[in-house]
């Protein structure tokens, strides 16, 4: 369904009762990267999705897509729904970095936190180059170029072998996002502050979610962020890649069922 949310009407699923989860996607994905989760969680907990500007069903709004104005958007869905106990915040990838700037700014809504493939620095003068040159690729030639190579490292080397089908979801996914919406994230992320010294200041419980064979960020950053997190777990998923809660969704899913069944 779609809600007005400040200047934009976000697309979001809104599922079950009890204790509130909110998932946050990754670049360029949309809220059908969540679907094994939102099938799973909602049987016990209220499970809430966000399309994020210009991915999936919401429209594409000028950019940069900053992690602020991200997370204020997610901040916006919760008051519209009507949430007004703390939440439990998922976010991967670029969810992660979304969550971050979202605890910054509304730290009152967290009751736990989860953080899945993501990391706290921000980008290194090489992966903010790699950056402009998938904008300027993306205004050039469009989106697919991008998605293309993205679809090439997303998985885990065995996950291309073993689940074909699931190579085919994921491209499809990523499909659905909008050209203005890939240049204006892409921005967002290339600008977007480091959280490092935020880590030791989150004190809400912090599940901390890894694939194994992650080819897009390395575990280390998982360990960094659990080293600084007080309240911190650290769960490595094995045979999974960067969209470990597709790949490896029933170990992903109970990690999470346990994390929330302790809050």
């Amino acid at each position: 369904m779609k809600i007005s949310a400040g200047n934009i009407q976000l697309n979001i699923e809104d599922h079950g009762s009890g204790q509130t989860i909110l998932l946050i996607h990754g670049f360029p994905l949309n809220i059908e990267m969540w679907r094994p989760q939102i099938g799973y969680l909602s049987a016990l907990y209220r499970v809430i999705a966000i399309d994020l500007r210009g991915h999936g069903l919401t429209p594409p709004t000028p950019g940069p897509y900053s992690m602020e104005l991200l997370a204020d958007d997610c901040a916006a869905a919760l008051a519209v729904l009507g949430v007004h106990e703390p939440a439990v915040i998922c976010g991967l990838s670029m969810g992660g970095y979304i969550s971050f700037a979202l605890y910054r700014r509304h730290p009152q809504l967290f009751s736990g936190l989860i953080l899945a493939a993501t990391r706290a620095g921000t980008d290194t003068n090489q992966a903010r180059a790699n950056r402009d040159q998938a904008i300027a690729v993306a205004k050039k030639q469009g989106s697919q170029p991008l998605f293309e190579n993205m679809l090439k490292v997303l998985l885990a080397p065995d996950t291309y072998q073993d689940k074909p089908e699931l190579v085919d979801n994921v491209a499809e996914i990523l499909s659905q996002t909008s050209e203005d919406g890939v240049v204006a994230a892409l921005e967002g992320m290339r600008d977007r502050a480091d959280s490092t010294d935020l880590l030791e200041q989150i004190d809400v419980p912090t599940l901390i979610l890894h694939g194994e064979a992650d080819q897009i960020i390395p575990l280390s950053e998982s360990e960094l962020m659990h080293n600084k997190i007080p309240n911190s777990i650290l769960e490595i998923i094995p045979n999974a890649g960067h969209l470990p809660n597709m790949e490896q969704p029933e170990v992903f899913n109970q990690l999470t069922a346990n994390f929330l069944a302790s809050l």
